[in-house]
């Protein structure tokens, strides 16, 4: 073979271009999940403002952040426990038992202990309730959904057979006077009264505080290595049993503080209250882009997705939205949010 035949059957095959980077929208929204979530926020606020231009008011607005204060605190506890790959159902419960019979054992014993003292026996209480809830986890080595729907059922029959049942209208005064405590209020030319409730900072302090723990601590880290894969997170030499013992205390804690903050607000004990919102904060997390296999989350998105819950229970009526399509509308948007969200497994 001549050289100019084997230069001819050795011409250079072209090499293969290089993948083009990946910018369509459809990759940049599977990355950023909480900006479907503020899309709806601003849609549906668009839509019920049109509808009726009196949602555009400061008073609508501090409602709004009060209905949110109690809902979110259970959405930071669940977003933890989602993002290590669990799932809690119990946190209502925990709250419901903690706020009576804190409130009774105030009432009848202790009527002025300060709000501080309050705060803190709610929260070590729910911790406590909270720690059960992660060893029985690690023990019995079942589904977490299994578990905490068990410790439901035993919080709440401890509640209403050995604690009570009897309605606490008068609230001891420092629970009184924390709800009724405003960071600010005054009246609008319309003749509506807005208040800013003081109780919203607990929530302030509750999202810093879990923002810190996920994004500036080991614990963090194992938490979404724990729910990202269960087998390397064992291979990495993360403590299972120490993962699941703090993420249901925090949520515990979490639900402490809701039951003290709730009874703040309504300034009513009732041991029937909280009960049913589960599947209301579980929706809200998911919607705030929390993956329920584990291993994802952000408290950002978690917050936003309770402001849009909390808008659609809240605030259609004022478009003259039935309260029975509320759940339709919340279902709806799941089921929207999932095929969006999906995206980020193939991106």
């Amino acid at each position: 073979m001549t050289a100019s035949t084997m230069q001819a059957h050795t011409t250079a095959v072209p090499a293969a271009p290089e993948p083009r980077a990946r910018t369509s929208w459809r990759h940049w929204l599977a990355q950023r999940p909480s900006v479907f979530t503020l899309a709806l926020i601003v849609l549906v606020s668009l839509v019920v403002g049109a509808i009726n231009p009196s949602f555009f008011q400061l008073p609508v607005l501090f409602d709004i952040v009060r209905a949110c204060t109690v809902l979110g605190l259970f959405a930071l506890g669940v977003l933890i426990v989602l993002a290590a790959g669990g799932i809690d159902v119990s946190f209502a419960a925990i709250a419901a038992l903690t706020m009576y019979s804190i409130t009774k054992l105030v009432l009848n014993h202790f009527p002025e202990a300060p709000i501080a003292l309050l705060l803190v026996a709610g929260a070590t209480s729910g911790a406590l309730l909270g720690v059960l809830n992660g060893l029985l986890v690690h023990w019995l080595k079942a589904p977490s959904l299994i578990v905490t729907i068990g410790t439901q059922y035993l919080y709440r029959g401890i509640l209403l057979t050995f604690v009570g049942t009897v309605f606490f209208m008068n609230v001891p005064l420092p629970l009184d006077a924390f709800g009724k405590l405003a960071l600010w209020r005054f009246d609008t030319p319309q003749g509506l009264h807005a208040v800013l409730p003081a109780t919203v900072l607990v929530l302030a302090g509750a999202a810093v505080l879990t923002w810190w723990l996920l994004n500036r601590t080991l614990i963090g880290r194992a938490v979404y290595a724990i729910g990202g894969s269960l087998a390397i997170a064992e291979r990495l030499g993360y403590n299972l049993r120490t993962v699941h013992v703090f993420v249901f205390a925090y949520a515990g804690f979490l639900s402490g503080l809701a039951g003290i903050v709730h009874v703040s607000s309504t300034r009513l004990a009732n041991p029937f209250d909280l009960v049913g919102n589960e599947l209301d904060v579980i929706a809200a997390v998911i919607l705030g882009g929390a993956r329920i296999t584990g291993g994802s989350g952000t408290v950002g998105g978690t917050l936003l997705g309770v402001v849009l819950v909390t808008l659609i229970n809240n605030v259609l009526i004022l478009a003259g939205v039935p309260s029975t399509w509320q759940k339709v509308i919340i279902g709806a948007f799941i089921l929207v949010a999932g095929a969006c969200f999906a995206m980020r497994k193939q991106a």
